[in-house]
This record gives C-alpha cells, sequence and structure tokens, in this order.
C-alpha cells in the first residue's frame, strides 16, 4: 500500500472567471469557466503518511502552517480518507516558485496537487474526471489545474455533476502570460471568503445570466486561435467580476492604482496594433495576455511601467502529474 505521493500541479488564469457558488454544500459554481494552465509555475506537493500523527500537519514554502490554512487541508484530506475509507494522516509539505496569495491561483495548482497526491498516497486510482470533482472541494479553481491546457468547467444541467476538462490542449495555441507582479503581499480577503459576498452583489444575477453566451464567444475562439475575440470577452469577464466585487457588501477591491494604469496601458497598446490583453483574478497583480512571438516586446514594455515590481513569463501547461520520490 502506498503510504507517500508527489504531485505537481500548474496554476491557471481564467478567461471566463469563477466567481460565486450555486450551491455551498456541494461547491457547485454559479456559472462555468474558461482557463489556461500556467507553466513554468507550479506548485509540488508531498503527501506522507505517518501511523504515528493524530491530525495532519502542513508545511508550505518551508514554514509550518497553523489555523484557517492548516484547517482547510485538513477538512480537504478528511474528504480524501473517507472517500478511500481509511483514516490514515500525512505530514504534507507544498513549494510554490510564485507569490502566494496574491491573485495569482496558487490555491488552484496546490489543491490540485493535494488532490492527486493524497489520493496516490492512500493508494487510490482515480480517473482525471474524478480528480476535478474532488479538487474543487478544495478551492473551485483548482479542478481547472488538474487536466492540462486550456481547460473548461462545466456543471451538467440535467445531472447536476460538475468536472472539468480539456478543450484544447497546450501547444494548440502559442499565447503567452506576462504576469505583471505589483504587490506580492498576502491579500486581506481570500478568495474563498469574497466568493462568499457575490450574491450579494445587484450585478451577480445579470453576470451569471450572461455567462454561457460569454463562454461559447471564448470557446469558439480558443478553437480558432481568434485573439481578438478572445481579448474581447475576455476583459469583459474580467471587468464583470470586479464589477460584482466592488459592488458586494461589504464591497471588494481588488485592484491598485497601478493595476488600472496597466489596464489603461494595455487598451493604448492595442490601438497600436498589437495583440496583447489582460485580465486580473481576485488580487492587483494583472495577467498580460499576448502571443509567445511578442512575449519578450510586451515583458519590456511592462518593466517600464511605473510601480512594477517583476514580471513572470509563463505559457500553456499540461496536467498535474504524479512525481517520482
Amino acid at each position: 500500500m502506498n503510504t507517500q505521493a508527489t504531485a505537481l500541479a500548474h496554476p491557471n488564469i481564467a478567461f471566463i472567471k469563477y466567481w460565486g457558488l450555486a450551491d455551498q454544500d456541494r461547491s457547485l459554481p454559479a456559472n462555468g469557466s474558461i482557463s489556461m494552465n500556467l507553466g513554468p509555475l507550479a506548485t509540488i506537493t508531498r503527501v506522507a503518511c505517518d501511523p504515528r500523527l493524530q491530525e495532519d500537519t502542513l508545511t508550505l514554502n518551508g514554514q509550518p502552517v497553523t489555523g484557517q490554512g492548516l484547517a482547510r487541508v485538513q477538512r480537504f484530506m478528511d474528504r480524501i480518507r473517507n472517500l478511500a475509507h481509511q483514516n490514515r494522516y500525512a505530514h504534507i509539505t507544498s513549494e510554490n516558485n510564485f507569490p502566494i496569495g496574491t491573485g495569482l491561483a496558487s490555491s488552484a495548482s496546490g489543491f490540485a496537487a493535494l488532490a492527486l497526491a493524497g489520493t496516490a498516497a492512500l493508494g487510490m486510482e482515480l480517473s482525471q474526471r474524478e480528480l476535478t470533482a474532488l479538487a474543487r472541494f478544495g478551492s473551485g479553481s483548482a479542478c481547472r489545474s488538474i487536466p492540462g491546457g486550456f481547460v473548461e468547467w462545466r456543471v451538467d444541467p440535467t445531472s447536476g455533476e460538475t468536472y472539468a476538462q480539456t478543450i484544447a490542449p497546450a501547444d494548440h495555441w502559442d499565447l503567452a502570460d506576462c504576469i505583471v507582479i505589483l504587490s506580492e503581499a498576502h491579500k486581506p480577503v481570500g478568495s474563498e471568503a469574497g466568493m462568499r459576498r457575490a450574491a450579494t452583489s445587484p450585478l451577480q444575477a445579470a453576470r451569471v445570466q450572461d455567462a454561457d453566451r460569454r463562454l461559447e464567444i471564448c470557446r469558439g475562439a480558443i478553437l480558432r486561435r481568434d485573439f481578438d475575440a478572445l481579448a474581447a470577452v475576455t476583459e469583459l469577464d474580467s471587468n464583470l467580476m470586479h464589477a460584482v466585487m466592488m459592488t458586494s457588501e461589504p464591497p471588494l477591491y481588488y485592484w491598485l492604482p497601478d493595476s488600472l494604469a496597466v489596464m489603461h496601458t494595455v487598451k493604448s497598446w492595442q490601438h497600436e496594433g498589437l495583440e496583447v490583453t489582460f485580465t486580473l483574478d481576485a488580487g492587483p497583480n494583472v495577467h498580460v495576455i499576448t502571443t509567445q512571438a511578442l512575449m519578450g516586446e510586451v515583458t519590456g514594455r511592462l518593466r517600464q511601467l511605473p510601480g512594477v515590481l517583476d514580471v513572470l513569463n509563463a505559457l500553456p501547461a499540461g496536467p498535474a502529474r504524479l512525481l517520482q520520490d
């Protein structure tokens, strides 16, 4: 029987956002979403079962984690133990090669890696679809970090089953994500807590009602490799999500003044004819999407902007995978 396993998963950037739950207990999203996995950004998580333990332990980037962060991981491991019909506890160690808690989807890659390593350490072999359904209970967007490339998180309207699947592999389109780091501070309100406020916004119902239309546009743009169509729907969807955040009770303001400045600059570059667009997750850092051919030029331009601490380059990446211990 396996006693330990190590897995790697990539964060993802959503073109069509997940924000808000239709069913809290079942972790069903209010709307579907589409994203792109981002490499070489990655989380590597090791789960090592230890019969001497009475509860799970967690070390993140070399630091022991206690309190709510540990409790969230322990609840997720309880779900895995229930599935495996086992009661073994584990030392969990996780490392990220990118900033966490700043809107770069560290919880997505973290819980995707934990879902894969945790089930493997307890001797389970789940299908990719089953893993996506499991990972969402740790973090909704984690389900999109299980498959590779361009991924859609769907809810079957008939059965209510929810899962994520690849709609195009990583090598389908030579896009690049130039991630503008404006702050490495841990955000005071995390995505999970912020999402619970979504229903308090008068704009959320309209955002959800229009989601299927935006999903169809985005899916088609990716399959056709139509950058202009992708840019238009990506910016619209990002702005809609942040409008919901800003009009929730109490409101959430994830943008910084420099975030807005980058967005304005990207719009001016579009008018020059540059293939470039932007999107922001629940944080101040701006994902500037372009082509791999233009990545160097766009990165150089972004580094000249006020307030920019760093620019990370990411390309479409593959699925979560087990590593050899």
